[in-house]
Formats: C-alpha cells, sequence, structure tokens
C-alpha cells in the first residue's frame, strides 16, 4: 500500500519518458534529468554572480541596480590603491589589506592543522578500537552545530570569566583574556574552526583509508616493514586522492571563514581577527557608510582567488597521477 503511489506514478511518466528517448536517445534523457538542477544551480548561482559583478562595477551608496551609478572599474582601481601592498596602512582601502592579510595567515595555518589533525584523527579511528562507533560521533559531532553555535559555546569557554579561565585559576595561574590579545584571539580563531570541522574532513580521510586493500598492509608485515615506511609508501600515495578532496574544500572553506568567528570576536580585538569575508560584509551591508560596489568587488576577487588556488591544486595532482603511471 506504501509503494502503489510510485508505482502509480511511474506508469504515469513511463510514456512520455520513452517518447522522449525515443526522440532524443540517450543524451536527450541524460539532459532531461539534469536540466532540473542546472536551472536551479543557474537561478541561484550564476544569475546572482553576474549581477553581483554587475554591481562591482557601480558606485554610490543605493541597494537597487538600477539606482546606482556606473563607474566601470573604479572599485577595483580603489582596492589597488596601495604605496606598499604588505603594509595596509599606505593603502587607500587599509581594512581590505588588512583583512587579505589576517586571511593568508589563517588559511595557511588553519589549513596546515586542519589536514595534520584530521589526518592523524582518521588513522586512529581506523584502529580496532573499542567503542570505534562511538569515537567516530564523539569526533564528528562538532560538525552537525551552527557556527553560530559554535562560537557561542567557545565565546563562553574563553572569556575573561569563562569555564577555561577558571580551571586556570583552580591550578593556580594568573587568568589569560584569550579574546583581548591580539595573539590569543588569532590562535582562538583557528583552533575553534578546526574543532568544529576537522570531523567532516576527517570522516573523508576514513572512508579513504578502509578503500585501500588489506592484502597490502599484510603483505608489508610479512616482509617485516617498519609502519613509517608502511604509511609512506601504501597509505599516503593510495590516500591522495582523498587528501586532495580534503585540501581544496579546507581551503575554499578556510578563505570563506565568518560565521563562527565573528560570533566568537567580532573581527577585534583591533582588526586581529578581521577576515576577508567579514571585510565585505561590512562594508556592503553593515557599516552606515556602505558601499555594495566596493563589496561586490572584493568578493569578486576573492572568487577569482580560490578559482585560481583550486586549478592549481587540481593542476598538481593530475602531474602527480601522470608521473605515477609512467
Amino acid at each position: 500500500m506504501i509503494l502503489a503511489p510510485v508505482g502509480w506514478l511511474a506508469r504515469v511518466l513511463d510514456p512520455p519518458l520513452r517518447a522522449l528517448q525515443r526522440v532524443g536517445g540517450r543524451n536527450g534523457m541524460a539532459i532531461f534529468f539534469v536540466a532540473p538542477n542546472m536551472l536551479i544551480f543557474g537561478i541561484f548561482v550564476l544569475i546572482p554572480l553576474v549581477i553581483n559583478f554587475a554591481y562591482s562595477m557601480t558606485g554610490g551608496g543605493a541597494l537597487f541596480l538600477g539606482d546606482r551609478i556606473f563607474v566601470g572599474g573604479e572599485q577595483y582601481g580603489r582596492l589597488f590603491d596601495c604605496g606598499n601592498y604588505l603594509e595596509p596602512n599606505s593603502c587607500r582601502e587599509d581594512l581590505f589589506w588588512t583583512a587579505v592579510w589576517n586571511t593568508v595567515f589563517f588559511v595557511v595555518l588553519q589549513v596546515a592543522l586542519m589536514v595534520g589533525v584530521a589526518l592523524i584523527t582518521a588513522l586512529i579511528l581506523n584502529r580496532d578500537l573499542k567503542a570505534r562507533s562511538f569515537w567516530r560521533a564523539v569526533f564528528f559531532f562538532p560538525v552537525l552545530l551552527s557556527p553560530v553555535v559554535v562560537g557561542l559555546i567557545w565565546r563562553w569557554i574563553l572569556q575573561r570569566q569563562g569555564l577555561l579561565n577558571y580551571m586556570i585559576y583552580e591550578l593556580g595561574f594568573d587568568p589569560i583574556n584569550w579574546l583581548v590579545e591580539r595573539n590569543w584571539a588569532f590562535a582562538a580563531a583557528i583552533s575553534v574552526s578546526v574543532w568544529a570541522h576537522m570531523g567532516f574532513y576527517a570522516l573523508i580521510l576514513l572512508a579513504g583509508l578502509q578503500a585501500i586493500p588489506k592484502d597490502l598492509y599484510e603483505a608489508a608485515e610479512m616482509d617485516g616493514t617498519r609502519p613509517a615506511r608502511v604509511f609512506w609508501r601504501i597509505t599516503l600515495p593510495l590516500l591522495a586522492p582523498n587528501l586532495l578532496v580534503v585540501l581544496v574544500l579546507t581551503l575554499i572553506r578556510a578563505v570563506q571563514i565568518f560565521d563562527e568567528v565573528y560570533v566568537l570576536t567580532g573581527g577585534g580585538p583591533g582588526t586581529s581577527t578581521l577576515f576577508i569575508t567579514q571585510y565585505i560584509y561590512e562594508v556592503g551591508f553593515a557599516s552606515l557608510l556602505r558601499n555594495p560596489g566596493l563589496a561586490s568587488a572584493a568578493s569578486i576577487l576573492m572568487g577569482a582567488v580560490l578559482v585560481v588556488l583550486t586549478l592549481f591544486q587540481l593542476g598538481i595532482a593530475r602531474r602527480g597521477e601522470r608521473r605515477s603511471a609512467k
């Protein structure tokens, strides 16, 4: 009885689908099934991207595109109007370049730490542990939390009168201003981000580890190969495709970091945790002197950088595959 509506729907759709297959063939059927997804992708991704680019070529504070003034590449020129790109204070948009360099440092440190911790976690969870399913669930649980919830939880833990400082005080040490001092706040942003998302990437790597044939490990054990050599010669090369996926996804997410850090530090203290996505949000929406065109130009540049970095990583991976094939 439960499957009756499904059978009825299949009988109704069968004649038109057969007719479509006779007219368009196999390729026509593929287009038919892909078209709804492409339509949604076009409406919610491609069209907003074109509109965003159009905004970046306009000036003024008006919100609607029809009320804005065309200025060409003035917004891009404003972003790149700089005496020394390594010194944000010498730039016309000093906050933009401060956010850029903060994002660069964050991405380098967070991606390296994220991939390393996720790999170690996956290797541990792949072993024969007691209650292994429970530990896998524990490490994956933070991924299910909203980024805003993550930020609120860790702000409660790391604030001056928070849980962590209470534990430090009980041990006889002076409390630390985790969210007030620049270096500690930056380190907290990285640590919280790794804690919140590491479980997802560890799961991807764990799936890759379980796909490696166990015969290879048994043969290496019979040959008396050391564990370190097994890791470098067997595990790491066969895990390379999963590592590439993790690296690309981690890089994209790190560049786009916003939610948990904004709730945790608000970009402070000062501008120590101001990242590019928050800069775009502040300039485009939150500032009293908002400039949607400037925010759109910054977002277009960020997207272009992400595309270049992703293609670069994929190019390196393909070269590695060709060398290994030879």
